[in-house]
């Protein structure tokens, strides 16, 4: 029987709020199609993001590759209650994957089919989410390519979701640059509304939200209003200061560096906000932005200490 994949949240939106709490596992995104494989009385079956496939109905030659698949058959023999998801990587928007990792299947996902009676009336979860951890072993045992995570990041926050953005480079050319995004899986979390979800940030729409290539920001040859109002008060006397005053009041160490960049950023809204909303003649700003700018320039200026 197919069953349709999980939707992906947007970072930030109520479907995951404070999904970033706890144990975050960061994986790549890949910019393929949504696939995903099980078995049925001991025949392997396909399908789409929307759909079971056929050889009459099939999604760019998935299915006619995962009849041909006797790992993914002995695998799912040996875990028949398993419905493995994954990317079937052909051509789509980003065309810099390396060449020798089109047409083939990296699993992003394993879940275990819920029984009828074991599904609530709260939860639309037709699935039981397997950790990274517990599924991994599982797929190595049958040599299947899978999606591996990027980081593991506890209590992460925007600034280091971002980061993470520019470390995915999994499959991608040398030199041409990065991925289509990350997602992040919590597996601890379940929603307000009761449902276990992901979140992502798309790098495409990330560029396009805050203009932003990489570590080049610009519109237009312009730079962002919250990037120019970094660098220009966070200076470096400025971070100095701030600092001298947590290490002479509780001495230093590396564990304070989340106060540091928080204090840093704390004041630089509390004492110049009215200067840069002059100087800029009341701008839209997007404060979340504007931290991340802050942040950065903070480690630039205080080499030393990061």
């Amino acid at each position: 029987m197919f069953k349709k994949y999980q939707h992906l949240e947007r970072f930030g939106t109520t479907e995951v709020a404070q999904i970033e709490l706890g144990e975050c596992f960061i994986f790549p995104k890949i910019d393929g199609t949504n696939a995903s494989v099980w078995i049925n009385n001991g025949e392997l079956q396909a399908g789409s993001r929307t759909r079971k496939l056929s050889l009459e109905s099939d999604n760019a030659g998935f299915y006619e590759w995962v009849l041909k698949q006797e790992r993914l058959l002995n695998y799912l023999k040996e875990n028949p209650t398993h419905r493995l998801f994954g990317e079937w990587l052909v051509p789509h928007s980003l065309k810099t994957y390396r060449q020798d990792a089109w047409r083939k299947f990296y699993v992003f996902e394993v879940v275990e089919d819920r029984l009828q009676e074991e599904l609530t009336h709260d939860a639309d979860e037709k699935f039981n989410y397997l950790h990274y951890n517990d599924y991994k072993p599982l797929l190595e045992k049958h040599e299947i390519d899978f999606i591996p995570p990027i980081a593991v990041i506890r209590n992460s926050n925007y600034e280091q979701l971002v980061n993470q953005l520019m470390k995915n480079d999994f499959l991608i050319e040398d030199g041409k640059g990065y991925g289509e995004g990350i997602v992040l899986k919590n597996y601890d979390f379940k929603n307000k509304f009761g449902r276990k979800t992901w979140a992502k940030i798309v790098t495409s729409e990330f560029k396009e939200k805050h203009a932003k290539v990489m570590g080049k920001s610009t519109i237009e040859g312009k730079k962002m209003v919250e990037e120019e109002i970094a660098e220009k008060y966070v200076t470096t006397a400025f971070c100095e200061k701030e600092y001298a005053k947590i290490e002479t009041t509780d001495g230093w160490s590396s564990k304070m560096i989340p106060r540091l960049l928080n204090v840093i950023f704390y004041e630089i809204v509390k004492e110049e906000s009215w200067n840069f909303v002059k100087e800029n003649r009341n701008p839209t700003i997007n404060f979340k932005t504007l931290q991340h700018f802050v942040f950065a320039k903070v480690r630039d200026r205080l080499p030393n200490v990061f």
